[in-house]
């Protein structure tokens, strides 16, 4: 019997057999994820992406990038089949896969490549604007970007979640209906298509079956804006929702008891430290580092890694996730309540300090209230104010919240882009720095010497130490609550990332 004849046969013989193909399935059913937070309409542009991976949970279902991390890849060829770099480090080219296509069917080409990278005022955007000389479009394909000098973090800036640089949008499209119109309607080349979005209750999204890594066995993506615990719990618990997103530890301890839901901790690189926003200001008390030291000494970051986490979350010794290349592998401070109550003796606080406001994340109220409990304790008092998501990161980015406050980040990357963004004094969320700190940063970016970059990014990061910058509390392994439909998470699929890959993900 000859080929063309078997071929065909076989085929049949599997269909009657009701075994069909991948590729021959069709979309089906719907998967809810409910967020710990209020998904901003700013989430849907890539070019105002802040240095967080949140966003992110939302931006990789629209859309794609030439490089990205996905299941098996640590940053792999997404919208570019391939890449190529110069031998003098100064030239990085990127070949588009051939036949891709935009949501609305126009085709992905160099240009848009070009026309998203300019148009990017995100995260990492001024280190971008320092480094990158010209964005050529060679073909309807090939795509070079020319560097003013050698970047070995290049594509840790551009190819991984430390920046959506590297997120691809209509160039046509954009123009046509403004910044704005896109944010209302987006359209990407990514595995699911906008829909509909009700603001501070969901986003819809719909699978893209031409999407090129793999169609969605999922039809209907629905993001809901969830920011009460318990309320995610519910949901999960009654089938309303198919993941719940970061839960604290009493909820969390809630979705182990129940057999039916299952409780995964994530592997991505974000960590809470709360920053010191005044240390700079002479006049400011947070200017005596001998307060900074009380706090750090004040944190039982064991316990509240045990009543936050559920002993998931490693107590942390430096701003930097110990799971990023390049991080300083550093014990945490002692806890230690008396040496803080002396030291703000010493400080000139006998009595205690009235701190004013304490401004945390949202989405963490157990890390937050362990923390103000553990100040407390010591003479440290402060007022939790709450604010929404997205104000909090626009807060810390104009500078605006003052005093002391909590925060967290989750972005990937590695040592590099975070000293890039909190910890150099020209960082977009840094309040001030230190020369010999800038000095270091600079040097290590133009440095290819893996070794040589090492011990400098190593030193920077024993100076925040050593000068009491911060006050790190703990690596974040968020928790998430999966629930009974669901027959493959992929949670902890994506290197770095908390979310799952959507378009991998299956129902039972």
């Amino acid at each position: 019997m000859s080929r063309p004849i078997v071929v065909p046969l076989i085929a049949i013989a599997l269909i009657l057999a009701g075994v069909v193909p991948a590729a021959a399935q069709q979309p089906a059913g719907q998967v809810t994820v409910a967020f710990h937070v209020t998904i901003a309409p700013t989430w849907f542009d890539p070019s105002t992406a802040p240095p967080q991976i949140t966003p992110f949970g939302v931006l990789y279902a629209i859309h794609d990038a030439l490089v990205r991390p996905y299941p098996g890849q640590k940053m792999g060829p997404s919208l570019a089949e391939s890449w190529k770099e110069s031998p003098d480090g100064k030239t990085y080219e990127f070949k588009l896969r051939r036949s891709l296509k935009f949501h609305n069917g126009e085709p992905v080409t160099a240009e848009d490549v070009k026309f998203s990278f300019e148009r990017y005022k995100g995260a990492g955007a001024s280190e971008f604007r320092a480094r990158v000389r010209d964005v050529e479009v060679a073909d309807a394909q090939t795509v070079r970007f020319q560097l003013k000098e050698p970047w070995p973090d290049f594509l840790t800036f551009y190819g991984t979640t430390a920046t959506a640089a590297g997120i691809v949008v209509p160039k046509k499209y954009v123009t046509q209906v403004g910044d704005e119109g896109f944010r209302k309607h987006p359209i990407g080349a990514g595995p699911f298509k906008f829909v509909s979005h009700k603001p501070g209750i969901e986003v819809v999204l719909e699978a893209n079956p031409g999407y090129w890594r793999t169609a969605p066995s999922i039809k209907t993506l629905v993001i809901k804006s969830v920011p009460d615990q318990d309320t995610r719990l519910a949901m999960l618990k009654k089938d309303e929702a198919d993941i719940g997103v970061a839960f604290d530890g009493p909820q969390g301890e809630e979705v182990k008891k129940d057999p039916r839901l299952q409780l995964v901790s994530s592997k991505h690189a974000s960590i809470f430290w709360i920053e010191f926003a005044e240390q700079w200001d002479p006049k400011s008390p947070w200017h005596d580092k001998r307060l900074r030291l009380a706090v750090n000494h004040a944190l039982n970051r064991q316990r509240i890694n045990e009543a936050a986490c559920l002993g998931f979350c490693p107590p942390a010794g430096v701003i930097v996730p110990r799971v990023m290349d390049f991080a300083l592998q550093a014990e945490p401070p002692a806890y230690d309540p008396q040496k803080a109550k002396q030291l703000l003796t010493d400080a000139g606080y006998p009595n205690g300090l009235d701190a004013g406001e304490f401004v945390p994340i949202p989405g963490f109220s157990t890390v937050a209230e362990a923390s103000v409990n553990y100040l407390a304790a010591v003479g440290i008092r402060l007022k939790i104010r709450p604010v929404e998501r997205a104000a909090f990161y626009a807060q810390w980015r104009e500078k605006k919240i003052r005093g002391v406050f909590l925060t967290a980040v989750g972005n990937s990357g590695n040592a590099a882009s975070r000293v890039q963004e909190f910890i150099q004094s020209k960082g977009t969320y840094a309040y001030g720095g230190y020369p010999d700190i800038d000095d270091l940063f600079q040097q290590q970016a133009r440095e290819r010497d893996v070794k040589k970059r090492e011990v400098q990014l190593l030193k920077i990061q024993q100076l925040t130490i050593d000068r009491v910058m911060f006050a790190p509390v703990m690596d974040l392994r968020a928790l998430m609550g999966v629930g009974n439909r669901v027959a493959k998470h992929t949670i902890t699929d994506v290197w770095m990332s908390p979310f799952p890959s959507y378009e991998d993900m299956r129902l039972k």
